[in-house]
């Protein structure tokens, strides 16, 4: 389908939203008591730092709530207090934070169920109003949702438009978009829906694989049964690796997607030469702007001497997962939280998720004697996630 034109008509359609509705000031003091922090203010103002007793705490100097987020979540308050009585839904979680879904659930909005990895729209009918994430949905799911007469409200973020666009653009002239993601994530389902031919690459590993392959060192029946789940319908690498745009989900590791954007330059270069480089690569910054200042501000907490570190984020959250990546790459003890509830004060325990692994719990977790603690969180999550859990280790610290 001509994806460009039926968001240019879905656009202009009276059953939708993706501006708000004017409402910021009656929901602005709900918002603030969910999710907003005075100690936070408090240490943003001190440097980013708090001395408590034995507790030296260091907040990275960008992390937490994007503008994209505080926009999506802004917007589905407003949208249950302009739809009082309508139902309403959201067809996925609206952010990658359980508080804050859990939060919408307290105020009546739905979630479209999911049964085996599929979306059971079955319950959404003419009339109710649907909220798109802030990652997107795909554009199947917008067509099935305005030919079923809902009213919708998008509440994508413009980056991951963006990336929509940039795709479409690949697919306008005839390239193949390569998509720096991760294949199961809503956003990177979404990007695809706009693509025309795409192939999926989760690290530089794939991208290396996928390199190679370009340059005539692969097997092709490996080639299509690795990414059997991971491309466009009748991919065929020797026919669509020749002609490439890079593109990707927007909380991905900067430094590897542009990495990834460097090695198919390159790769396409050494096969075609200069004189032909633009005829078969394509290169549009796709990067989000807080996804980069969060990993940024990572990589300098990092260099400080810490004891621990606490990243705080949904398990499901990309961009909260590059963040552990980090530490965890310069050696430091360091917890994946989704909730401050992981923190058991009476035991001194945490559970949490290492890398690739499944949920655990640790004993001992805050060491005795001086301890210095650095703080970061994902861009879906609340101050008022990370004021409790500092508010944790201080009584920890107390101990």
């Amino acid at each position: 389908m001509d994806t460009h034109a039926f968001k240019r008509s879905l656009h202009h359609s009276e059953r939708y939203n993706r501006r708000g509705f004017g409402r910021a000031e009656e929901v602005a003091e709900s918002l603030e008591q969910a999710y907003q922090s005075g100690l936070i203010g408090t240490i943003r103002d001190n440097g980013y730092r708090l001395d408590h007793g034995r507790l030296n705490v260091r907040l990275a100097e960008a992390f937490g709530f994007c503008w994209g987020v505080e926009r999506a979540v802004a917007m589905a308050y407003e949208t249950r207090k302009h739809y009082p009585s309508e139902r309403l839904w959201i067809t996925n979680e609206i952010i990658h934070n359980p508080s804050v879904n859990d939060h919408l659930r307290e105020m009546d909005v739905q979630f479209i169920p999911v049964e085996q990895g599929v979306k059971d729209f079955s319950g959404v009918t003419s009339g109710d109003v649907v909220i798109l994430p802030a990652f997107g949905a795909t554009v199947q799911e917008m067509q099935l949702l305005n030919e079923r007469g809902c009213h919708i409200v998008d509440t994508t973020c413009p980056w991951v438009s963006k990336v929509w666009n940039t795709v479409e653009k690949h697919k306008k002239h005839t390239f193949t978009s390569i998509i720096h993601g991760k294949v199961k994530h809503e956003e990177t389902l979404a990007t695809s829906s706009f693509a025309g031919t795409y192939l999926v690459v989760l690290d530089l590993e794939e991208a290396q694989y996928v390199a190679d392959y370009i340059l005539g060192n692969g097997d092709r029946d490996d080639f299509i049964q690795r990414f059997a789940k991971a491309c466009s319908p009748g991919f065929d690498p020797d026919r669509d690796l020749e002609r490439l745009g890079v593109a990707n989900q927007t909380t991905m590791l900067k430094s590897e997607t542009e990495e990834i954007g460097r090695l198919f330059e390159r790769t396409m270069l050494s096969k075609y030469g200069p004189t032909q480089l633009n005829d078969h690569f394509l290169a549009f910054n796709t990067i989000c702007d807080a996804t980069q200042e969060r990993q940024d501000a990572m990589f300098s907490l990092v260099d400080e001497p810490l004891d621990l570190m606490v990243v705080i984020g949904g398990f499901n959250s990309s961009n909260t997962t590059h963040l552990q990546e980090i530490a965890v790459s310069r050696g430091i003890r360091s917890f994946h939280i989704d909730t401050p509830e992981r923190i058991d004060v009476g035991t001194n325990s945490i559970e949490h998720k290492p890398l690739a692994a499944e949920l655990c719990c640790e004993g001992d977790f805050l060491p005795e004697g001086p301890v210095r603690v650095g703080i970061t969180s994902g861009a879906s999550t609340p101050d008022r996630a990370v004021e409790e859990v500092i508010e944790k280790l201080m009584q920890l610290s107390e101990n």
